[in-house]
Parts: structure tokens; sequence; C-alpha cells
């Protein structure tokens, strides 16, 4: 499974989310979300051909979803 690079970051710094504080979890997670929608944007942007099975959420689910 792939990493973004919030999860990277996360696992780096903290050793996983679990260390944070529920403040800095909730940071992290608008931080993933707005990670989520540029992945699903650049997607998009950068599709040349539609894959009529796959769409740009179906893509992220399988590529940063555990």
């Amino acid at each position: 499974m792939t990493k973004t690079a919030v999860e990277w970051l996360v696992e780096k710094h903290f050793g996983g989310i679990d260390n944070c504080t529920p403040d800095f979890r909730y940071h992290i997670k608008q931080a993933k979300e707005m990670e989520k929608q540029q992945i699903i944007d650049a997607y998009w942007e950068g599709c040349s051909t539609w894959d009529n099975d796959k769409d740009a959420e179906q893509y992220y689910n399988e590529t940063f979803k555990k």
C-alpha cells in the first residue's frame, strides 16, 4: 500500500497517529482530506484516456486506503 505524504510524515515524526494528541489528530485528518482531494484532482487532470471502470475516488481508495 502506498503512503501519502501526510501519512509518511506522521509515521516518521511521531511513530504513528496514536502517539499524537487529539487536537493534532484532528489537524492530521484535515490535512489528509486536503491531500486526498489534491490526489483526486491530479488524477483527473492527468488522465489522458477515460477508464469507465475506475473513477478518481476509486483510484485513491485502491492506492492509498488501508
